[in-house]
């Protein structure tokens, strides 16, 4: 009996040895954790399935833009989230409702992992991953299909590679319909060298890669698919080739307002820079996180098409901010498109940019716009000739294609 109890401790040892020398070779401690949590998906929108589908094209050359996290974060839905939060059920139908597909979205800023339990990301790899694929052709975002067939062999045995496959595909299709009615394009390429994408991706062990989709603007006019032509008109890109800084609080900005306007905007083609007096990562006041590119000391009005002005608990910081004032002060001057959401609109108030025009805001804010000048409306959205001005994040989609119509001097 003690040489049994000693075998037993003995092999526990070692199962326990092994299992270490495992989980260090696939959880590495120096991978990067920072966590990118995403807006709500949108449940809703302007294209009809059979648009979608009647639209689908495979694209392979794109505008050299990034795609940013809110649209990632549409696509990362479509593929793998969550549809029914009680049993875990997700947008993609799979076998047993085991789930062996992982999604990892290569982009400039590095390779990130989605989650789709708390609809989020997770850095893996820090970096630009456009050209690390095993010579697969560049482009804004890939989006590589990884999974392990392992989480299916124990109930369907031999058929578990087969079903991995099948819900890939499923995956696939749903991200590809989503791209078009984002305005993007995409093309899934099978094609691949598996083994080398799993070091550049360095997957975990047992998990392979599938599939990639790449995904990214469309190139303004010309031949942009092998499959047909898409012109940015034909897209809705009213402001394609226009630029806007959104200037968020550097603690403390609305979320909402900043994902739902720069969605808005990215998805009418302009091209979007956050700006803050702390230049890094910002954590909103819902706990997103954001990267503020521009510092605002160094930010050139004449660098942009419109200036826009996020809200939130610490927007007061600009108030009386001397930068933030002569920053809006000469986007009035040049007459570019001026706009502020929530409290926001005190800034350009107090910078003098409200005089005499309508405008609204949140009504905590209504005393200062008209001691600023401004006839205050109290209306959801205000546009007065190039300045536009919105009461709060219930309206920010409105908000933001109130701007980009205005960029389209429409």
């Amino acid at each position: 009996m003690k040489r049994l109890i000693i075998s037993a401790l003995v092999l526990g040892a070692v199962a326990a040895a092994a299992l270490a020398r495992y989980n260090a070779r696939t959880v590495s401690p120096k991978t990067p954790r920072k966590i990118i949590q995403l807006a709500e998906p949108k449940l809703q929108g302007s294209m009809s399935l059979e648009e979608a589908l009647a639209k689908r094209r495979s694209v392979r050359q794109y505008a050299d833009r990034a795609v940013g996290f809110p649209l990632i974060g549409q696509l990362a839905w479509a593929g793998q989230g969550i549809t029914e939060p009680i049993k875990g059920l997700r947008t993609a139908p799979s076998a047993g409702a085991l789930y062996p597909i992982e999604l990892y979205f290569a982009t400039p800023e590095g390779l990130f992992l989605y989650h789709a339990k708390d609809h989020s990301l997770e850095q893996t790899i820090a970096g630009d991953m456009q050209n690390s694929l095993g010579g697969i052709p560049p482009a804004p975002c890939h989006i590589v299909v990884a999974g392990s067939s392992r989480k299916l062999t124990a109930q369907f045995r031999d058929k578990a590679k087969t079903y991995m496959l099948l819900e890939a595909g499923h995956i696939a299709q749903n991200i590809c319909l989503q791209a078009v009615s984002l305005g993007l394009g995409s093309v899934t390429i099978g094609g691949i060298d598996t083994q080398e994408v799993g070091r550049a991706c360095k997957l975990p062990r047992y998990t392979e890669a599938i599939y990639v989709i790449s995904v990214g603007y469309h190139l303004t006019g010309g031949n942009v698919g092998a499959e047909g032509n898409q012109s940015a008109a034909g897209q809705g890109l009213v402001a394609q080739g226009k630029k806007v800084a959104l200037i968020i609080p550097s603690i403390d900005f609305r979320d909402d307002e900043l994902v739902e306007t720069r969605r808005a905007l990215e998805m009418a083609g302009a091209e979007t820079v956050v700006a803050s007096s702390k230049q890094g990562t910002i954590r909103g006041m819902l706990g997103n996180m954001v990267e503020a590119k521009v510092l605002l000391s160094g930010l050139r009005v004449d660098d942009y098409d419109a200036i826009v002005f996020i809200g939130g608990p610490g927007v007061v910081e600009y108030f009386d901010d001397a930068m933030a004032k002569s920053i809006a002060r000469n986007a009035a001057s040049q007459h570019k498109v001026l706009a502020a959401i929530s409290a926001a609109p005190t800034i350009l108030a107090n910078a003098g940019a409200l005089t005499g025009r309508r405008a609204t805001a949140f009504l905590s804010e209504q005393e200062r716009l008209q001691q600023g000048g401004a006839v205050f409306t109290s209306t959801f959205l205000e546009r007065d000739g190039f300045i536009i001005t919105c009461g709060g994040p219930a309206a920010a989609p409105q908000f933001g294609r109130a701007i980009a119509e205005a960029l389209a001097g429409r």
